[in-house]
């Protein structure tokens, strides 16, 4: 199910386009070339955040082209995703995602709903979000602050700067539509880390946190946090996800399974 586009812009078919492969070819992501949101290991993480074997329906909130969601889809065989986009530009590629030849398999448990995550109420079940209908929820929402990191490109900026009550907002949506006793998964940068947690309370608890660094010795760039809707078991902090070693840009052991999909990240 699908609403009407919120906002007009560019057409994807105007766009130069590139086929990516994840998870060493288990799917292709069509992304744009040149202007929107190009997922990568950021979107990979968020996915291994699912635990692994998951069997159930799991949503993607600001899916963009679906990496996340798709990646959640290729490891864990039982799962049916649901991608939720607002941007009808990043919708579109989406649908050629999903209608593309390398994709076939696995786009038979996946489904796009074109719709604003910050919907509330009778106008988010409208759009096809309904109450309690997931097992689980993941997001990787714009975390970049309104002055920080501002690209001249609005579709990208759309994607990567963070709106006002942002995370309330979008934690409040996962906490309707997931069942009692079912999980969220979130990337974001640390510096969000209090704004997250304000929004989780009450309503998602059991929280794991993992800190993902570039390297051993330098400071995390990105937190996931993991929890349970209505749980009231205490937080924790796993270890961290160092992604490359002391020097060079190779992939840590652990990292490269992450970022392939042979791995959950806990």
């Amino acid at each position: 199910m699908s609403i009407q586009p919120s906002q007009s812009g560019p057409s994807p078919d105007d766009m130069p386009e590139t086929l990516d492969a994840f998870h060493r070819g288990a799917f292709h992501l069509v992304q744009p070339a040149l202007k929107g949101h190009r997922a990568g290991v950021d979107a990979m993480i968020l996915a291994s955040a699912v635990p692994d074997g998951f069997s159930g329906r799991l949503v993607d909130l600001g899916a963009g082209a679906g990496a996340a969601g798709l990646g959640v889809a290729a490891r864990c065989p039982s799962a049916h995703v649901t991608l939720v986009e607002r941007s009808a530009f990043m919708a579109e590629f989406a649908r050629k995602t999903l209608a593309h030849p390398l994709n076939a398999d696995i786009a038979r448990r996946v489904t796009l709903i074109e719709a604003d995550v910050t919907l509330a109420g009778r106008a988010r079940a409208a759009a096809g979000l309904a109450d309690n209908a997931y097992d689980f929820a993941i997001m990787n929402p714009p975390f970049n602050a309104e002055a920080d990191r501002r690209t001249p490109d609005a579709l990208k900026a759309e994607a990567h700067v963070m709106p006002k009550d942002m995370f309330e907002q979008w934690i409040r949506t996962a906490a309707a539509i997931v069942k009692p006793g079912g999980g969220i998964a979130i990337i974001a940068r640390p510096t969000s880390i209090g704004e997250m947690l304000a929004a989780l309370s009450g309503r998602f608890g059991g929280l794991t946190l993992v800190p993902v660094q570039p390297r051993p010795d330098e400071a995390a760039i990105r937190i996931v946090m993991r929890g349970v809707r209505g749980s009231r078991a205490k937080m924790t902090l796993a270890p961290a996800l160092v992604l490359h070693g002391a020097s060079g840009n190779t992939f840590t052991e652990r990292a490269d399974a992450i970022n392939n999909g042979r791995k959950g990240l806990l």
